[in-house]
This record gives C-alpha cells, sequence and structure tokens, in this order.
C-alpha cells in the first residue's frame, strides 16, 4: 500500500506519519494535484472488481464528455431469410398452410417461387436479443437485399399436413436448395420474391410444409409481422425454434465461362454514444484533530485519506454498475452494467431451482460463436451463485466417477466443472469449464442483495472512458488543499478526491444477465 503513495522526490512537510504498518500515506505539497488513475484500483482490489477489470485493461480515454462511438456487424453469417409464401408461380405466392404440392419440389429442375422475410435491420446488421422486444419478421428496415441471382439457397421443411402448434411448426424433417434465377421485389415492400430452380429435391415422401409458417388458428403457426406479437416471437428461442426456420445462402453455381455475377453492399455501422459522470469525494478535518496523535494511528488525517479513498472507488463501482446514462439538469450520469444488460442486452431467469442443464441452455444462447465469441468474457456473480457454481462442481466429485485413467487416477465427467483458480490482476478467478467454453468467474459482492444474480461482460465490447484533453487528466486525482487556513480564515483542511469518466458499453448481444423474478 506505501507504494500508491511514496512521493520520491516531492518534499513531504503537512502530514504526520502513520505508526501503523502499511498505512503510509503522505499526500505531499498542500494545493498540488495528484493523479490515481492508475493506482486507485490497487485498494480494496477484491471489493470491487469490475471497477478493477475496465480500468485496468479496458480504458480508452475520451476528449469530449459526450463521446459516440460506432459498433459493427459482419454481414457473412446474416444472410438468411424466412419464407412468407410459395407457389408454382409468382402471381400464386401466397402465406397459407397448405401442403407445398410434391409437383414442385420432388424432383430436380422443378421450379418454385418463394416470398422471403427476415428479422435484422440491414442497416448495422442489427438483430434481436434474448430477453429484449426482438425484431420480428417483416418488421421496419429489415428487408433482405442479400439475394442474387446464382446462389444456392437452403430451406427447411416440416413433416406432416397441418401445422397447429409452434413445436409442429418447428419440427424440421427435411430440407430442399434451390438456386436463385431470378430476384424480383415482392407486393410487400419488406419482402422479396425469389424463382428458384430444384437443385436438391426433398428426399421426403410426405407430404410437407415450409418450416415456420402457417396461416389462422393458433398464432404462433405463423412467425410474420402480422400474424405474431413481439411476446410470441421472442418466445422462439434460437436453438429451438428460429434457427430451424431460417433459410441460408448455401454459396454460388456458375457456368464454365459465364460472366461476373451482380454484387450488393452491405452496411455494418451502427453508432452509439455516452456521457462522463463527475464522481467528488471529499475530505476535511480541523487543524486541531490533525495534530492530534492517537493510540492506533498517530494520524488521524492519514486513516481518514485511505478510507475515503476506499469509499470512492467503491461509490464509481456502484455507478458503474447500477446506474443508468442520462443528461438531467446540467448533471451528466454514465451506463452501468446491469442496466445495459437489463434494457439491451441477453437477459436470462434465475431461481433457485436452477439446474446444470438449463443453465447450459442459456449458455448455447448466450455464447452463439456467429455473434459471441465468450474468449473475453468474465461473469461477475453474487455469492449465492458463486457457492452454486462450486457446488456443481462438488457434486460431480462426489457422484460422477467413471473410472480411472489407468495411472490411478480418478476421472469424472460432467458438462460444468471447476478448473482451478487463477489470479488476473489480483483478483482470484474460478475458471469452471463448460461445454461451450471456459468461463472466468469473479465473485462481486456489489450484486448481493439484488434481483440480479449474474453478470456476463464481453471486456472488448466494455470501456472505461476517462476524460482527458488538452493536457488535462481528469482520471481520478486527488487535490490537495483545496481549503486550508492560509487561503480561507478557516481553521481546517480540505483535500477533494474527483473523477470524471463514462463506460462504453457496445455489441449488447455480447453482454448477458441472469436475474431473479
Amino acid at each position: 500500500m506505501a507504494d500508491l503513495f511514496q512521493t520520491s522526490n516531492l518534499t513531504v512537510t503537512d502530514v504526520d506519519s502513520p505508526s501503523s504498518a502499511g498505512s503510509g500515506l503522505d499526500t505531499g505539497d498542500l494545493r498540488r494535484k495528484y493523479n490515481f488513475g492508475a493506482q486507485v484500483s490497487e485498494l480494496a482490489i477484491a471489493q470491487d472488481p469490475f471497477f478493477r477489470f475496465v480500468s485496468m485493461v479496458s480504458k480508452n480515454p475520451t476528449d469530449d464528455p459526450s463521446f459516440k462511438f460506432t459498433e459493427r456487424r459482419p454481414s457473412y453469417h446474416k444472410r438468411y431469410a424466412y419464407v412468407s409464401g410459395w407457389g408454382a408461380t409468382e402471381g400464386a405466392i401466397a402465406a397459407t398452410d397448405a401442403t407445398v404440392t410434391s409437383s414442385l419440389i420432388d424432383a430436380a429442375n422443378d421450379t418454385l417461387w418463394v416470398e422471403m422475410k427476415t428479422d435484422y435491420k440491414s442497416s448495422g446488421n442489427i438483430q434481436g436479443i434474448n430477453g429484449q422486444a426482438d425484431l420480428k419478421v417483416g418488421s421496419a428496415g429489415t428487408k433482405p437485399i442479400f439475394f442474387l441471382e446464382g446462389q444456392l439457397v437452403k430451406i427447411p421443411f416440416i413433416g406432416g399436413d397441418g401445422v397447429s402448434s409452434a413445436s409442429d411448426a418447428f419440427n424440421v424433417t427435411d430440407y430442399l436448395v434451390g438456386k436463385v434465377e431470378q430476384v424480383k421485389d415482392s407486393s410487400d415492400t419488406l419482402a422479396v420474391n425469389l424463382k428458384l430452380t430444384i437443385i436438391r429435391p426433398r428426399s421426403s415422401s410426405d407430404n410437407d410444409e415450409l418450416a415456420g409458417w402457417g396461416a389462422g388458428g393458433s398464432a404462433n403457426e405463423s412467425l410474420d409481422q402480422s400474424g405474431t406479437t413481439v411476446a410470441e416471437h421472442g418466445a422462439f428461442d434460437l436453438a429451438t425454434g428460429l434457427e430451424r426456420a431460417r433459410c441460408y445462402v448455401v454459396g454460388t453455381a456458375h457456368a464454365e465461362g459465364s460472366g461476373y455475377p451482380e454484387t450488393w453492399k452491405d452496411q455494418p455501422f451502427s453508432t452509439g454514444f455516452g456521457y462522463t459522470q463527475i464522481w467528488k469525494t471529499s475530505m476535511a478535518m480541523t487543524n486541531t484533530a490533525r495534530a492530534t496523535s492517537l493510540k492506533y494511528d498517530s494520524s488521524e488525517w492519514a486513516r481518514v485519506w485511505k478510507e475515503k479513498l476506499i469509499e470512492h472507488k467503491w461509490d464509481i463501482e456502484q455507478s458503474l454498475l447500477f446506474g443508468s446514462q442520462a443528461s438531467n439538469g446540467g448533471i451528466q450520469y454514465t451506463q452501468g452494467a446491469v442496466d445495459f444488460c437489463l434494457s439491451q442486452g441477453n437477459v436470462f431467469t434465475w431461481t433457485t431451482a436452477k439446474s446444470q442443464d438449463d443453465f447450459l441452455d442459456d449458455m448455447s444462447n448466450f455464447l452463439d460463436p456467429r455473434y459471441n465469441s465468450g474468449n473475453a468474457t468474465v461473469f461477475f456473480c453474487s455469492t449465492d451463485v458463486y457457492n452454486w457454481l462450486h457446488k456443481l462442481n462438488g457434486y460431480a466429485l462426489q457422484n460422477l466417477e467413471i473410472g480411472n485413467d489407468g495411472n490411478g487416477a480418478n476421472v469424472y465427467q460432467s458438462d460444468i466443472g471447476i478448473a482451478g483458480k487463477k489470479n488476473v490482476l489480483g483478483l482470484g478467478v474460478s475458471v469452471i469449464n463448460t461445454v461451450y467454453g471456459d468461463m472466468n468467474v469473479v465473485r462481486n459482492i456489489h450484486l448481493d442483495g439484488t434481483n440480479v444474480k449474474l453478470l456476463a461482460c464481453n471486456m472488448k465490447y466494455a470501456k472505461y472512458r476517462p476524460l482527458v484533453g488538452n493536457g488535462v487528466d481528469r482520471d481520478t486525482s486527488i487535490y490537495v488543499g483545496v481549503q486550508t487556513l492560509e487561503n480561507s480564515g478557516i481553521d481546517r483542511r480540505v483535500d477533494l478526491i474527483l473523477t470524471e469518466a463514462g463506460m462504453e458499453f457496445s455489441m449488447p448481444e455480447c453482454h448477458a444477465v441472469w436475474k431473479q423474478g
């Protein structure tokens, strides 16, 4: 601790050295500013792990208190759509739950016309997120613009005649591959019509329907904008619903000696903004109190210094977790991780009866490699969840022994298991093996007593942004002697700790919370 407050070549004349070991808190010359931006996170490390991570590995200064940033999402894996109507000719396209007649799909070189819609915005490639008000098929800005002549499109089918429930709508039994011969605007401005030549006909002899679609009856029969509410569309889980109904581009095919194909231009960029917030903590004491030598800490002023620095850091941690971005009455408030995830990120439920299987289902949705790589994700959890994760490992050790490795060592099998602990930035991090990669888990006591039990932040997309510009650094600094007997005539001394910084959270699909209730 003493290293944080050593002033090396500075003359220290204004503070007594405390008698307690490890509490050397020399504050230097009066009216001098000391920048503690790189050191304040060293205080009581385990108490404020989120601030520790973002200030040490994700610091990115800004020179504007109202800053903007850009998100970029690739398009190569977003080239999917849903069939919203079909027919033997373009004029016969209709969205009905009647079976697709065998003459259209049973033989190669048959012709099928399909109407295609999708559920993500082509500007920015912005998709729906688990637990949020999802974009629905046919929402504004979702017209599929990527279809080109010469592409191959894979279209899934469901078996049987008639769709009566959501489970029927996504019970995929077969697929066909069609080559795009023509791309035409649909009468629906949010759809396109494709003329397909069947390359790979269905292999089933059953009457089939195109996956996920129907008309009338249960609202869950259709994914169409006009056929479902936001809540109903959001109920179609990615792994068990929406993904099964998606029609993907699966390459191109062209004749020998043919010319170049047409192309399309994506727009992968979207923008966001954030605010810096000003935190202040003052330290005030009469000169009589400063001059009094106490039993345990000879300098009460030095003791208060240490406590106020920790208090200041604690307040920043609370804001970076629970704050809500706003500008009101000339005061700016920065965004907190919990508020950001609840309003924009993935939201999963947590109950005391949460099972390992349920948790793995959540992880499969969150760590979809097309949208989110978990390599940079840190999981901050409340004490009860921290214990729950470790109890799973204990259960495996006690109940899941499957033999030994031939060298006398026992072998266990579990989808979740503790691989060990490591030290990262001075914090104890538990490494938990799952089928979706290693979880880096840190206990965060700030989540205790809240309904948020687990917070997952991808540190690539969470940046701590102190205000630094024109030679002025507003990261955590201590202003010594802002009020003294000499400059005010009041017989006391006041120092000020000040931080001006904000958080930048981008790519909401890469962050998540598990909340109770």
